[in-house]
């Protein structure tokens, strides 16, 4: 099973304004032990395919994929979902991915309105991933998966099922995401298995999470407070998890990701190899 990581684990969500150079990311998440990566925010790594396969043998990296953020609230963005979907399928083709990622965008909510979208800008949402779904696997052969994420309008069971239902696309299952109000993410994993073809393994802790229920502080200040803490860590059992995935012989990317805290003791490259080392020793348990 090959391990990724992904830019967001250093801090990357934008393509520019970065703290780390594209080079120094690869450098890194190599010599972290990883063997893919995922694209990170497009423009982040060069959109030249030549130059970018050049970049990633030189680190015998993998491009496991990508993962997009975008805008579903807002409908009128609907336009540029579909010009971006084009783009990143181009892109990754060109590359042999064979995986695209796409979520929706939580900076843009109001404070304390989170995930608040309205019932039409849920269905266009629908029509949108639809679309792209056909788009992106009859033209390019890329699987197109959601990702359900805290802060968003698809982060409860019942929103990831009504998705499901109403559209075809499988899922990035992220653990530290789902389990973050208090969901168990290997129950659902083993009720949805047959919708689940990509795998984000994250971890959160538990006393943070449990201020947030409180009503103590809001999402947008745990994640400020480390809610997103190291696998071996948090509340989720990544073991168990391991263990299923390798039970049913899983062959989708798994991915680790670090969400780095403002008062963190230790660099995202330091972070990166603790959480390997982590799975490592599971494999050969």
């Amino acid at each position: 099973m090959l391990i990724g990581n992904a830019p967001c684990s250093w801090g990357i969500c934008y393509p520019t304004g970065n703290a780390y150079t594209p080079d120094e990311y690869l450098d890194q998440v190599a010599s972290a032990g990883y063997r893919g990566t995922e694209l990170g925010p497009l423009g982040y790594l060069p959109k030249d395919a030549d130059q970018l396969k050049a970049m990633l043998a030189k680190r015998n990296l993998t491009l496991i994929g990508a993962t997009h953020v975008h805008t579903f609230s807002l409908i009128e963005t609907s336009g540029k979902f579909h010009a971006d979907m084009q783009a990143q399928g181009e892109l990754l083709a060109s590359l042999g991915a064979k995986h695209l990622v796409v979520m929706d965008e939580s900076n843009v909510y109001p404070s304390g309105q989170l995930g608040m979208i309205t019932p039409d800008a849920r269905q266009q949402m629908y029509a949108d991933l639809t679309k792209a779904h056909a788009m992106l696997a009859e033209t390019f052969g890329i699987a197109l998966s959601f990702h359900p994420h805290i802060g968003t309008c698809v982060e409860l069971e019942a929103q990831i099922d009504d998705l499901l239902k109403n559209t075809p696309l499988n899922l990035c299952l992220d653990t530290g995401h789902h389990a973050f109000w208090d969901q168990d993410p290997l129950a659902y994993m083993q009720r949805v298995w047959d919708r689940i073809d990509y795998m984000h393994l994250k971890n959160v802790d538990p006393n943070v999470c449990a201020r947030v229920l409180s009503g103590e502080i809001s999402v947008q200040e745990s994640l400020a407070a480390g809610v997103m803490c190291p696998l071996a860590e948090g509340a989720v059992e990544i073991a168990a998890v391991m263990d299923f995935l390798r039970a049913k012989d899983f062959q989708g990317p798994v991915v680790v990701e670090q969400d780095v805290a403002e008062d963190a003791t230790e660099t995202p490259l330091e972070l990166a190899r603790r959480n390997y080392s982590y799975i490592a020793a599971m494999s050969q348990a």
